[in-house]
C-alpha cells in the first residue's frame, strides 16, 4: 500500500484543491492533493497546535523543526508569526512539494521544506523548538520515534511540542515523553486533543 498519508510517494490519481484559511492573523492560501493528510481543511489538532506554541519563550538561537509537515500549516503559521527560521520535513514526497508549493503561494520565505523520514535527512542538532502533529495511524513505534529522537536534536532550554488526541495515544505519548526529558506538561485540552510540551532541561 503506498496511498496513505504518510507513504514515501502516493500513486493516488492527483485532484489539487485550493482554499483560503486564516492561521494567527494572516489568510493562508493552501493548494492540497490527493494522498496527503487532512486535504479539504486545516485539521482541528494542527490548529490548537499553532494556537498553543509559544514561540517566545524559546532560546533566542537555533531553528524551529516541523516534523511531518504535511502541506504545511504548522511550519508555516509559525514561521509567519515568529519570523523565524523553520525546517519543515515529511516523508511524502507529495506534501513537501505541496508546503513547499505554499511557502512560496503565502510569501513565506525563512522555510527550509525537504523530505525526510523522520529525522534521517535531519542534518542538525541544537534545534530551539521541534512541533509535530504525528502520523498516528503510522502506529506507535512511528510516533514514539519522533518522541524520543528529539531530545538529542534539541539545543538545552528547547522545546518538543505534539498534538494527540487523548484517545488515539495521548497518555502512552506524555509517559514516552516524561521518560524521555524528565517533564511532560499538557499546555492545552480542546475536544479531546491535547497538547504536550516538554523541555530539554
Amino acid at each position: 500500500m503506498t496511498n496513505h498519508y504518510y507513504s514515501e510517494n502516493p500513486d493516488t490519481a492527483h485532484d489539487f484543491e485550493e482554499w483560503p484559511f486564516e492561521l494567527k492573523g494572516k489568510i493562508f492560501r493552501f493548494v492540497t492533493d490527493s494522498g496527503v493528510f487532512s486535504r479539504e481543511t486545516v485539521d482541528y489538532g494542527s490548529r490548537v497546535l499553532i494556537d498553543a506554541f509559544d514561540w517566545e519563550e524559546l532560546p533566542s538561537e537555533g531553528k524551529i523543526l516541523d516534523v511531518g509537515c504535511g502541506y504545511g500549516p504548522i511550519g508555516l503559521a509559525i514561521a509567519f508569526e515568529s519570523q523565524r527560521m523553520v525546517e519543515m520535513v515529511d516523508i511524502n514526497s507529495r506534501a513537501v512539494e505541496l508546503a513547499q508549493g505554499n511557502a512560496k503561494r503565502n510569501q513565506i520565505k525563512n522555510v527550509e521544506i525537504h523530505q525526510s523520514n523522520i529525522y534521517e535527512d535531519v542534518q542538525e542538532e541544537g534545534y530551539a523548538a521541534i512541533v509535530s502533529n504525528p502520523p498516528i495511524r503510522a502506529g506507535k513505534k512511528v510516533v514514539h520515534e519522533i518522541l524520543t529522537e528529539a531530545y538529542p536534536r534539541l539545543k538545552t532550554g528547547g522545546t518538543l511540542t505534539i498534538v494527540i488526541q487523548k484517545k488515539q495515544g495521548a497518555p502512552s505519548a506524555q509517559k514516552k515523553m516524561l521518560e524521555t526529558f524528565g517533564n511532560a506538561e499538557i499546555i492545552t485540552k480542546d475536544k479531546g486533543y491535547y497538547i504536550i510540551k516538554s523541555v530539554k532541561e
